[in-house]
């Protein structure tokens, strides 16, 4: 009985720590990990690679890079709609208001 229960247990954590990888326009890829607000949008790959990100309260997108840093897209590089050039992208969207 206790091997099962340790079976499930098991399982669900992996499936919580289960991350969602999306390439992007030039290779870039997008990643989210857990579990949380996961959110869809589309980028046209102007930053290069982004680690993860999340729509902020004020409207903006908020990503980060390669080294955790997180950036606001001033340039709207990053929608929420589909747009000719742009890349589906998916990901954790943790909201980390700054």
């Amino acid at each position: 009985m206790n091997t099962k229960i340790l079976a499930i247990s098991a399982a669900l954590a992996s499936l919580l720590m289960t991350g969602c990888a999306v390439e992007t326009r030039g290779g870039g890829v997008g990643v989210g990990v857990g579990v949380s607000d996961y959110y869809d949008g589309y980028y046209d790959g102007y930053y290069g690679p982004f680690n993860d990100g999340y729509w902020g309260d004020d409207g903006a997108f908020y990503y980060a890079d390669s080294g955790r840093n997180w950036h606001r897209d001033d340039g709207h590089h990053f929608r929420h709609d589909a747009y000719n050039g742009y890349s589906h992208v998916h990901g954790s969207g943790t909201h980390r208001e700054h």
